[in-house]
């Protein structure tokens, strides 16, 4: 447990950030580190005063370029493991030793939390959106895991030292699991809950018709595979 890092990318969350980290530290986690990704709130301050190590980026990156500043942090402290989760309290803090276990028993290099192997924790509206980027996923990457969206995964030290991601918005998900086929690193998915909270849920209030803003951005992540792939 001493070498193992949680990372939490976290932009805007001060209203749950503390009780997230507290839930990972009832779960013996004391290795905490959060990435403020330019939030204009007190995350910085509550996370800090919660004792993590917090590193903060100037202006808002997205998840993705939080996420891969949170895995460069942790190979600099030689983390044997490191488990990413989300800072809005939607991840079950409980789940970080199903995370965590297939690897220590060297099972795999990285473990996929799922919420599709636990259909009952996510709303069919959910479902069918994260459907449709798995089969994208699959489409541009060659490889079908039910939840490709997930944010809430463990990597060994080896699989976190190949993972270098340059996506920063959502379809990061995606690039990292084109870079676990490519490095043909092994991997197993388990199944997670979700909590949909009602901070959760008010936090996408503002948004008019949101399964179809959900949608739209689908087509935007689409939209910038299809460019990366070109380019590159």
């Amino acid at each position: 447990m001493k070498n193992i890092w949680i990372i939490i990318p976290a932009f805007n969350e001060a209203k749950v950030i503390r009780e997230v980290i507290n839930e990972v530290k009832k779960e013996g986690f004391k290795n905490i580190i959060i990435v403020d990704d330019g939030s204009i709130d007190d995350t910085y301050s509550k996370a800090k005063s919660a004792g993590c190590i917090v590193v903060k980026h100037i202006i808002n990156r997205g998840k993705g370029a939080a996420t891969q500043t949170g895995l460069d942090a942790a190979k600099i402290l030689n983390a044997e493991i490191v488990v990413t989760m989300d800072g809005d309290g939607q991840h079950s803090a409980s789940d970080i030793k199903k995370l965590i276990e297939p690897i220590i028993n060297g099972k795999c290099d990285v473990t996929l939390g799922s919420r599709l192997l636990n259909k009952k924790v996510m709303p069919v509206s959910r479902r069918f959106i994260n459907i449709i980027g798995n089969i994208i996923t699959y489409l541009f990457y060659g490889i079908y895991v039910t939840d490709s969206q997930s944010g809430f995964r463990a990597y060994s030290k080896k699989a976190n030292e190949i993972i270098n991601t340059t996506m920063d918005r959502y379809e990061f998900e995606s690039e990292i699991l084109q870079q676990i086929k490519t490095a043909k690193l092994k991997y197993i998915e388990v199944p997670i809950n979700v909590k949909y909270t009602e901070y959760s849920k008010k936090k996408w209030d503002h948004i008019k018709n949101f399964p179809r803003q959900r949608l739209i951005n689908g087509f935007k992540m689409l939209y910038r595979m299809v460019i990366r792939s070109i380019l590159s």
